[in-house]
């Protein structure tokens, strides 16, 4: 089974790129590897050796490792365009900085970009607060693909310091579902916090906006499972900030563990609910789990796009 990355040993454009790649060709492998066999072959640039054709397009890495003979597929034409919108809201920067939900999303967008990249996808980057930050053409060319991880890159080197603003994710959307003139499948990394009940429906209002336009979108609701939804703190004082409003408050865990919980359960039970009724594919994602589970999620909803 994958493990879980230490995402603090990403330190440069290379290792992250390198990285990327690695994790996605490991998930290639575990696919092939899997019972879910001829759907992984679908998904790769590879197809099944026939015998008696040409040997020339073998892929012999795969070999290697699975001793099983693939053929390269290749795609001239563009088969699909995808949008990555990643929140870059002081929230994201929760729990540790070696190890928080943007570094785990950043790691995400980069596997996502190079197998996009690989089957020949085009891809295109937005970051957002309260407002759009970056937004990057939307391409398909290993240069497009190598400007994106560096950007990425820069994420990673960031400090949480110098961000102070709200999450705004129903103003990005409702900007982004105006501006992608063609029908396109939409990742949106997110934990989807804000200032309260209003507020998550007018998120959801705009992804709703996006399916409007006949986009297809996948929300991964990042979270820091234990400490987010479990609130699984030790039983002492602690100080807790509001990262958004550098608000405080002092309390004993124990105190309001359960009401907590309670809170939370409905908080995401609203959110599936909302997303199936519009039909958005709702994936909640714990950072502390391998990241395989965003890699499939989305060969599933490509698989459904293209179909």
């Amino acid at each position: 089974m994958a493990q879980p990355l230490d995402l603090a040993a990403v330190r440069s454009f290379e290792n992250l790129e390198f990285l990327a790649r690695q994790l996605v060709e490991g998930f290639i492998t575990g696919l092939h590897q899997s019972p879910y066999h001829g759907f992984s072959v679908e998904f790769s640039e590879h197809r099944l050796y026939n015998p008696g054709e040409s040997t020339r397009h073998l892929d012999w890495k795969v070999f290697a490792r699975t001793d099983k003979l693939f053929v390269k597929r290749y795609e001239e034409e563009t088969n699909l365009r995808c949008h990555l919108l990643l929140d870059v809201s002081p929230s994201m920067y929760y729990p540790a900085p070696s190890y928080d939900k943007l570094r785990f999303s950043v790691l995400c967008a980069a596997a996502l970009t190079t197998l996009l990249q690989k089957q020949r996808d085009a891809v295109g980057l937005v970051t957002f607060a309260e407002q759009v930050e970056l937004q990057t053409p939307v391409r398909s060319t290993s240069t497009h693909r190598h400007t994106l991880l560096l950007t990425l890159q820069q994420l990673l080197e960031r400090p949480a310091a110098a961000q102070r603003a709200r999450t705004n994710v129903a103003s990005v959307i409702h900007t982004i579902a105006q501006q992608i003139p063609k029908r396109s499948l939409v990742l949106l990394f997110s934990d989807m916090l804000g200032r309260g009940p209003e507020e998550q429906t007018e998120a959801l209002a705009a992804l709703q906006h996006l399916r409007h336009q006949h986009h297809e979108v996948l929300l991964f609701h990042v979270m820091d499972r234990a400490t987010e939804a479990d609130f699984n703190f030790q039983d002492r004082p602690y100080l807790f900030e509001d990262l958004e409003t550098g608000q405080t408050v002092k309390l004993q865990p124990s105190q309001v563990r359960e009401q907590y919980q309670a809170a939370m359960r409905r908080y995401e039970q609203e959110l599936a609910l909302r997303c199936g009724q519009y039909k958005i594919d709702f994936v909640p994602v714990d950072i502390r789990e391998p990241f395989d589970r965003v890699l499939y999620a989305y060969l599933v909803k490509r698989g459904k796009v293209r179909g």
